[in-house]
């Protein structure tokens, strides 16, 4: 069972992987942004620090909670998958 910081490094890993991650550009909120972070946890969710396109100003984004709630739902089947595996090894 994977501890919430393991499940917290995961997330972030898979958000990178979707393109939020250091030196990308997103689009976000109708908005366009040079990020300088990587995610990171932010409350109940994930965020990423950027640079706004049109005023130059720093901001942090939180990432849609949509996708992070996904992402949780996705890592968890996976886990209770590999449980139920461990338990019924041969079972197909």
């Amino acid at each position: 069972m994977n501890s919430p910081a393991g499940t917290e490094v995961l997330i972030c890993e898979r958000l990178r992987k979707f393109g939020y991650s250091q030196e990308r550009h997103i689009r976000l909120y109708g908005e366009e942004f040079h990020l300088i972070s990587n995610p990171f946890p932010d409350g109940n969710g994930f965020a990423v620090e950027g640079i706004e396109h049109t005023s130059g100003m720093p901001r942090t984004m939180r990432i849609p909670l949509s996708l992070v709630e996904t992402l949780r739902r996705e890592l968890a089947l996976r886990e209770s998958s590999e449980i139920a595996a461990l338990i019924h090894p041969n079972a197909a």
